[in-house]
């Protein structure tokens, strides 16, 4: 092959990508698009409201699931934009009160989103183990809040439980973690840490997900009283039980009271 016939055979490729790359977005916009207007979420659907045949857009999506399953990586990435946008209205080395901000964004978003929030995080991922780890480890939010929690340890050194004193199964899981978080340079003596990221997702998604499920009483949601307990109980675990107040006053700061 020549250089110029390389080259264009090149340029081929990039337009071709660029193309799938742009469909792709506006398959995902669409896509939130029908979520806001509480509209189901369907291949037909989508193909309508982009211009294109459904057995075309089967080029891009091959399954309901795998359509699910893009959007919902999409919308998890464009969440985490606003955590991280919390997190930066304080200064780089006070992680705790990032922690604090972003856990409240996480809050609202959800509560202002409960579509892309129960897509996102209440749908059932593909039964395929792969398929399983690769999406549940790559999770953008999650990975947001360990890097978090990691900095507030390598700055604190707050205590964490011996590998060897936990259940058989979550030994298992912090030596093979199927979590978002960086391993790397994390010594095995130090695997507890994994435990404490795995207990205070649960915290921050089991109450948020409550409020956004409307499962709880409506005026403890309006108040947010149960979301401050949930996480003002977390900061002894994380060595900040001294920062109680302070703290306290972070979260209430980005508290966006719930309308409608």
């Amino acid at each position: 092959m020549t250089p110029t016939a390389s080259t264009d055979a090149d340029r081929a490729v990039s337009r071709r990508a660029r193309h799938r790359e742009q469909t792709t977005g506006e398959i995902v916009d669409a896509a939130r698009a029908l979520l806001a207007e509480d509209v189901e979420l369907s291949l037909r659907a989508i193909a309508g409201r982009i211009g294109m045949t459904a057995p075309a857009l089967y080029r891009y999506v091959g399954s309901h699931q795998e359509l699910v399953e893009l959007v919902a990586f999409e919308i998890d990435r464009a969440a985490t934009v606003e955590l991280a946008a919390a997190a930066d209205s304080h200064p780089a080395d006070d992680h705790a009160a990032r922690l604090c901000a972003s856990a409240a964004a996480f809050r609202t978003w959800g509560l202002r989103e409960p579509r892309e929030f129960a897509l996102a995080f209440a749908n059932p991922i593909a039964e395929s183990s792969c398929a399983r780890r690769d999406l549940v480890t790559v999770a953008h939010s999650a990975m947001h809040f360990t890097d978090q929690l990691r900095a507030i340890w390598e700055q604190r050194r707050f205590p964490l439980p011996r590998v060897e004193d936990l259940p058989p199964a979550v030994q298992e899981a912090v030596r093979d973690p199927l979590i978002p978080a960086k391993t790397a340079g994390l010594d095995d003596a130090d695997r507890g840490l994994l435990w404490v990221y795995i207990q205070g997702w649960v915290r921050l998604y089991g109450i948020v997900t409550l409020e956004v499920m409307g499962h709880l009483d409506p005026r403890i949601i309006d108040s947010g009283d149960m979301f401050l307990q949930a996480m003002l109980g977390f900061l002894p675990t994380i060595g900040l039980a001294d920062e109680r107040e302070r703290l306290e006053g972070v979260l209430r700061a980005h508290l966006v009271p719930v309308t409608g």
